[in-house]
Formats: C-alpha cells, sequence, structure tokens
C-alpha cells in the first residue's frame, strides 16, 4: 500500500471491469453486454468522495455502455482509445492522487503513472500481476463493489462512507 495516499478521481475501464467483458453477438451485430449487482450502489456511494469517470474502447458497443453508465448509473464514460487513455488520464486528472481500475492488455502500462491501480481477478495475467490490488471477484461480479470497499479502508478518512462499508 502506499503511505499518505489521498485519492481524488476514481477512472475505471467498462469492458471487463464494470462488465462482463463478453460481447453478445447476435446477427444484428453486438447486442448485449453484462453488467452485475452491487457495483453499482458502490459507486453511487463513493461518488460522493471522488470523481468517478469510466472510459471504453468499445467503439461498436458504445451505445450499451453509455446507456447503463449514463443513462442508469449517471457517471460520464468517454470513448478512449487504449492507445491514447493515459494521456486522456493525464489531461483530466492529477495522475499522482487518481486510482485506474482495467483489467486489459494494455492497462498495465497505465498502472505505473498512477497513484493507485486496481485489477478485478479475471484480469489479462500481465495486468494482474503489476495491480496494486486485485479484487477477489471477477469483472461484472461485484468487483468493483469490492474494489470500494478496499478504496473506503485503506485510503478515505473515518466517515460514514467507511462506517457504512464495514
Amino acid at each position: 500500500m502506499k503511505p499518505f495516499f489521498r485519492p481524488t478521481a476514481f477512472v475505471l475501464d467498462v469492458d471487463g471491469v464494470l462488465s462482463s467483458g463478453q460481447f453478445l453477438y447476435s446477427n444484428q451485430g453486438k447486442t448485449f453486454k453484462i453488467f452485475g449487482a452491487d457495483d453499482a450502489d458502490a459507486l453511487q456511494l463513493i461518488a460522493q468522495y471522488l470523481t468517478v469517470e469510466f472510459v471504453s474502447a468499445d467503439k461498436r458497443g458504445f451505445p450499451i455502455s453509455s446507456k447503463r453508465i449514463e443513462d442508469d448509473l449517471k457517471f460520464k464514460v468517454s470513448l478512449v482509445s487504449s492507445d491514447e487513455r493515459l494521456n486522456w488520464i493525464r489531461k483530466r486528472f492529477d495522475l499522482a492522487t487518481t486510482i485506474y481500475m482495467g483489467d486489459g492488455f494494455w492497462d498495465h502500462l497505465i498502472f505505473s503513472q498512477v497513484g493507485f491501480a486496481l485489477a478485478p481477478a479475471n484480469a489479462f495475467f500481465r495486468t494482474r500481476a503489476l495491480a496494486d490490488y486485485v479484487t477477489q471477484h471477477a469483472a461484472g461480479d461485484r468487483a468493483i463493489a469490492e474494489a470500494v470497499l478496499y478504496i473506503a479502508q485503506h485510503f478515505m478518512e473515518q466517515s460514514e462512507l467507511c462506517e457504512g462499508l464495514r
């Protein structure tokens, strides 16, 4: 654990973190993504204390992600390619106080630049190896809820959030 770390932002990848990372196709194309339980509630709690934003590189599935994240959860989601993601985060947030949660092939490159890096249990092996914390839960199955609990317990002052999640 990084000493004296006080996060100000929580940036999360969509596919493979908030969703299971699976894409369900029909003859109409990409039509569904799988999102899990409890993550939405946990994010609403932590949003009182941190800026929460999502990124996705999935152009074809972006309308599905946008529906879930912006319409249902009321968070911002941006379409950002994997190779531009670090610069995108750098332009919007202080990397030293940003928590990033990712799972993919390139996300490990961001991990060394941000204040704290999280990965779900089923992240790409290289990404898991470089994360500061790997959840026991898989993406789309309460991994974010577990990550929020970890953040609250390790980086936040004693507050209602921490007490409510203990």
